[in-house]
């Protein structure tokens, strides 16, 4: 069936995770960050999404930002900035204004006036995105965007993946889930959705019961891959 609904993983994917790292480091408050903020914005996306994982499999669920404040926390004491609570407040801040990544507008842009649905569905809080999406300007080019928090799990359970069509009344292969996890393109794979991973660092294919449809290096292609 042809691709009528596009939907997008947030954090990653639209949103450029390693913004608030980056950004912090350039201030002269934060000079300690200088020569460490890309190995501070690796961990604190790797913890947060281990223990969104952890989470999801012991029942033990709480709200995204809980999780990424817990995988800051850990991250700022793995290179020894954990006694610095002016940096960690402003580093949370900033998370509220994360950057989107430079092709996004101009692609959901495209999407739109091909006449394709769009949507965010995402680990994040309501809140959480609202910020994002609000700070990004990408309001007037998503039809919706969907949280965890509406069935209280983390991906990569299905029940999140069930959102989509609960929303947009279309079937999943009517669906392109476009993610910058590997896990999740896989995991949205196996559930029946056409995939795309965006695999911005080049990373390897994850070993799993499922590979995503398509692998690109950022979203530029994505209008056309919903045309094919």
């Amino acid at each position: 069936m042809p691709i009528t609904t596009c939907v997008f993983d947030a954090y990653g994917t639209l949103f450029d995770v390693a913004a608030a790292a980056r950004q912090a480091a350039s201030e002269p408050a934060y000079a300690a960050m200088k020569d460490c903020w890309p190995q501070l914005a690796s961990h604190w996306r790797l913890k947060q999404l281990q223990y969104s994982w952890l989470r999801a499999i012991t029942g033990a669920h709480t709200d995204f930002w809980e999780v990424t404040r817990n995988g800051l926390d850990w991250a700022l004491d793995a290179v020894g900035l954990a006694g610095d609570p002016a940096l960690r407040q402003r580093l949370l801040d900033l998370y509220w204004e994360l950057q989107a990544y430079p092709e996004v507008p101009d692609m959901l842009k495209a999407l739109k006036a091909a006449g394709k649905q769009t949507a965010i569905l995402s680990n994040g809080s309501p809140d959480m995105l609202d910020g994002a999406v609000q700070s990004a300007g990408l309001g007037t080019v998503l039809d919706d965007v969907l949280s965890v928090e509406s069935v209280g799990i983390f991906k990569p359970d299905r029940r999140v993946y069930d959102l989509v069509g609960q929303r947009f009344g279309c079937a999943p292969d009517e669906v392109l889930f476009v993610s910058s996890n590997g896990w999740d393109a896989a995991a949205a794979a196996g559930y029946g959705f056409c995939t795309a991973w965006v695999n911005r660092a080049g990373e390897p294919v994850d070993r799993l019961p499922w590979t995503p449809d398509t692998i690109l290096s950022d979203l530029t292609g994505i209008p056309a891959l919903a045309e094919a």
